[in-house]
């Protein structure tokens, strides 16, 4: 009986894989759900949809889009970590719902690096810092002298608490080593509306949004938190071109399937939304909002698995030190 067993259990494990392997051979051979953790029209959904349409025809099955907000993203981001780990429900996941959250929440709803399997990072989109027309500083390191001496008399405002345009600021704080008051907002459009203004000082917004407000001139752009200058705005330098090392905050945008989702579905589905982002049409989409695409080395499942780790890491600091959680 025992050679039975130990012959079975051998035999196991191979069957498995060529399960797997058929499984995968065929898919996907129905609709796939990709869930946005986020309500229709933001930054996150629109690039979904780009993405989504062309995977659909690489794939040669539709990518059925499904908006689930909630809990800054946990939400919908929870149901693709409790469903069937068969291929067929993927999130699309951000900083905010698979880095920040982690510390950022007293109780994360999952665990971002075991309770899922990284798929593909995609896109970053570049926070910068974005203050009203009439602040009296011509370049960031001209905020960064008056920050330091009037920061009681300063505030910066956000889409709302524990959002990335929140977050973005904290970690700016965090690094000149200030302490501004915080003024939450219920989106980034008042915010805006009110750094128009002239009732906040500064905003830290990803340049999807900030820039035609820079462009409209009702707000000044003096900072990209990034390594590098953004295409979008070219004549925009960094904050580490202007004196100001470890200042780098984006929003980024990743695949990620249920924890026991058989590698060959992993890998099928990563060459197929890696093959949509580098379409041609599609790369000039997203690089028109602002987005950078991600060179093809960072596009990898084994990559996304370190960054994540990484990311969460660098946020906790930060998020700590200013003492802000959300229940």
């Amino acid at each position: 009986m025992k050679k039975h067993i130990i012959l079975l259990a051998a035999l196991a494990a191979p069957l498995a894989a060529i399960g797997s392997a058929a499984q995968a051979q065929n898919y996907p051979d129905r609709p796939i759900n990709m869930v946005i953790p986020f309500a229709a029209g933001g930054p996150t959904d629109v690039l979904g949809r780009i993405v989504g349409q062309r995977m659909g025809e690489i794939a040669g099955q539709q990518m059925v889009i499904e908006n689930v907000g909630g809990a800054g993203g946990m939400t919908g981001s929870v149901r693709v970590a409790t469903a069937a780990p068969d291929g067929y429900s993927v999130v699309l996941g951000t900083v905010g719902t698979h880095a920040q959250g982690q510390t950022l929440y007293k109780k994360p709803l999952y665990n971002s690096t075991t309770d899922f399997v990284p798929v593909a990072l995609l896109a970053e989109v570049p926070i910068l810092l974005t203050v009203r027309k009439d602040l009296p500083v011509k370049d960031f390191k001209e905020f960064v002298a008056y920050a330091k001496a009037n920061a009681s008399k300063m505030q910066f405002g956000s889409a709302g608490a524990g959002s990335a345009t929140h977050l973005g600021c904290v970690l700016l704080n965090y690094v000149i080593g200030v302490n501004i008051t915080h003024v939450p907002y219920r989106g980034t459009g008042p915010a805006m509306t009110d750094l128009a203004g002239g009732r906040i000082d500064y905003l830290c917004e990803i340049i999807t949004t900030a820039k035609p407000q820079i462009d409209g001139g009702n707000a000044r752009g003096l900072a990209i938190f990034d390594k590098k200058r953004s295409p979008a705005m070219p004549d925009l330098p960094t904050a580490l071109e202007q004196g100001t090392p470890n200042l780098e905050a984006y929003t980024w945008n990743a695949f990620l399937l249920p924890k026991g989702t058989p590698e060959p579905i992993v890998k099928k589905l990563n060459a197929i939304s890696t093959e949509a982002i580098k379409t041609p049409a599609v790369r000039e989409r997203l690089q028109g909002l602002g987005a950078q695409i991600v060179s093809d080395d960072r596009m990898t499942p084994a990559y996304l698995e370190g960054f994540l780790k990484a990311e969460i890491e660098k946020w906790a600091a930060p998020i700590k030190a200013s003492g802000v959680t959300v229940e």
